[in-house]
Formats: C-alpha cells, sequence, structure tokens
C-alpha cells in the first residue's frame, strides 16, 4: 500500500473526501516526525512505537581499497510493533 492509496483507505473507512484525509495523514506524519525529531517516543497503544535509535560512530573499511575509515555517529527511527498489531498479523 503507497500514500495514495493509504488515503483512499482513510477516505472511505472515515466516510471523508480525499483531500480531507490527506490533510489528516500528513498531519499524524508531521506530527510524528517533529515528535522524534526532538527526541521523544510515540506510542500508539495495540498499534506500535516510534523511537529514535542513537549509533556511535566506528570505524570502517573501504571494500574497493581497503582503507580505513570513521563512520560518523547518526540517529535512525525505530519502529516497534505492538502486541494487538503482531496479533492481527499472526492470525490470532
Amino acid at each position: 500500500m503507497n500514500k495514495s492509496e493509504l488515503i483512499n483507505a482513510v477516505a472511505d473507512a472515515a466516510n471523508m473526501t480525499k483531500a480531507d484525509a490527506g490533510n489528516a495523514i500528513d498531519a499524524v506524519f508531521a506530527a510524528i516526525t517533529a515528535a522524534m525529531k526532538s527526541g521523544d517516543d510515540v506510542r500508539l497503544v495495540g498499534f506500535g512505537s516510534f523511537s529514535v535509535a542513537s549509533r556511535p560512530h566506528r570505524t570502517g573499511r573501504n571494500p574497493r581499497t581497503g582503507e580505513t575509515l570513521v563512520i560518523p555517529a547518526s540517529k535512525s527511527p525505530k519502529f516497534t510493533a505492538g502486541k494487538r498489531l503482531k496479533d492481527t498479523i499472526n492470525g490470532r
């Protein structure tokens, strides 16, 4: 499912226009992104949790030249599925 298919599904399920559904989905994504950018976790009970994982800097190796290099520290988004979502997917 891509974003336009999600918008169509939400519009049908909530009996709203596709434009309103698109605006609602964009607002949800923006709120989740803003919370994660400020370092907060987003927990949606039954669905899952969005959080930010920190990766420390580390040394790596260029596979072509064999040269050692430093890979800088970074942050990456992380999603952990909730119990209800896992159970639904597994048919329980």
